[in-house]
């Protein structure tokens, strides 16, 4: 006779997932979708082609984190069903079917607990990505491209749109840098765990010597912000400096000027973009970017001064965060949680979420020490 008992485990489920439920607070989600709903309905709204975009793009985000929270909850009513029709009909694949769903489950709510983590300024909004090859030659390019590879089809996993803002491919293997957006609710958060120096040891495919070789490659992290208008960039500080676009080896993909490359002469900020259609919507958008990252230095600047006085302050930036090793032991290791990967190659294919997940713990708990 079949006995399923899941109930101990649905319940835990439902009490986490009434708390998620509390943080996230629906009634309001609900009602910012009617208000966006309105807004975006409205005969006049495209006069206005910015504010536009800013509505309709609110407007999508929230009706995406409703759905998600509302899925949950249908995912775990289904699951109460379906544990009741296996033990009804004696039915043994449907017990293994409730088996699988209540680990997806406890999977999904546990990533719907660590979204309720994200409680910074930013962390609700979008991210843009910059990938920088380090230290190690052929090899470090080799690797930007391979982590490049792996936070895109860690969005492709979940279905989040990317935009590739800017590619610059090296002359050799891989690429010397490349810059992204992942414009969904709480990318900013969940990817900003990601930012940090990154190391790869491996034997190199580059040498012939079969000797084992260490690179190294930069992640930068920044929110999408409208706030980036705030910053006042005087035209005397920035060098314009506009060429073709290129692909792999150097090759060019354009035959027109349509590149735009801003350089921030008092910070040294450099920002390129390539992928729009001309040079006018390459320009605006290097400006967001350069707008933003010369904002979010103000803060950093402000924040360390604080600490400086507090004499708390820590040099911590640049500083090694996660290592993958490709060779013997075969290990992903974030040396700031501890938490570990026996299987390089999940990683690099996109399984991100259990090292998002710990560094968000582990950034909390350090923040409510």
């Amino acid at each position: 006779m079949l006995d399923l008992d899941l109930t101990q485990e649905i319940s835990a489920l439902r009490t986490t997932f009434s708390d998620i439920r509390a943080v996230v607070d629906v009634d309001a989600l609900r009602a910012d979708i009617a208000r966006l709903s309105e807004e975006a309905g409205a005969p006049s709204l495209w006069d206005d082609p910015a504010n536009a975009q800013k509505v309709t793009s609110a407007l999508s985000h929230r009706q995406s984190e409703l759905k998600r929270v509302t899925e949950v909850e249908r995912r775990i009513d289904d699951l109460e069903v379906l544990v009741e029709l296996a033990n009804e009909m004696e039915d043994e694949e449907s017990a293994v079917e409730a088996r699988k769903e209540l680990a997806a489950l406890e999977e999904t709510v546990g990533q719907l607990e660590v979204q309720t983590l994200l409680d910074g300024e930013y962390d609700p909004r979008g991210a843009v990505v910059t990938i920088r090859s380090g230290a190690g030659g052929d090899d470090a390019t080799d690797f930007a491209e391979m982590l490049m590879r792996m936070y895109l089809r860690w969005a492709e996993r979940h279905k989040y749109p990317v935009k590739v803002m800017d590619t610059s491919y090296a002359e050799g293997a891989g690429i010397k840098s490349a810059t992204f957006e992942i414009d969904v609710p709480y990318a900013y958060g969940t990817l900003s765990v990601e930012a940090g120096t990154h190391r790869l040891a491996r034997i190199s495919p580059f040498g012939s010597a079969d000797k084992r070789q260490t690179s190294f490659a930069a992640v930068e992290v920044i929110p999408v912000m409208e706030e980036a208008q705030e910053v006042d960039i005087p035209e005397n500080d920035i060098r314009v400096d506009v060429f073709r676009s290129s692909g792999p080896g150097g090759q060019s993909v354009n035959t027109t000027d349509s590149a735009v490359r801003l350089t921030h002469i008092p910070t040294g900020i450099v920002v390129s973009m390539q992928n729009e259609k001309s040079q006018i919507q390459n320009r605006a958008a290097a400006m967001r970017v350069l707008q933003t990252r010369l904002l979010l230095l103000k803060r950093e600047e402000e924040a360390a001064k604080k600490k400086e006085l507090a004499g708390t302050i820590t040099a911590s930036w640049g500083d090694q965060m996660r290592s993958y090793f490709l060779y013997g032991q075969q290990l992903v290791k974030d040396l700031r949680t501890g938490y570990e990967v026996g299987n390089p190659a999940t990683v690099f294919d996109g399984d991100l979420d259990g090292l998002i997940a710990a560094g968000i713990r582990w950034r909390k708990q350090k923040d409510d020490d």
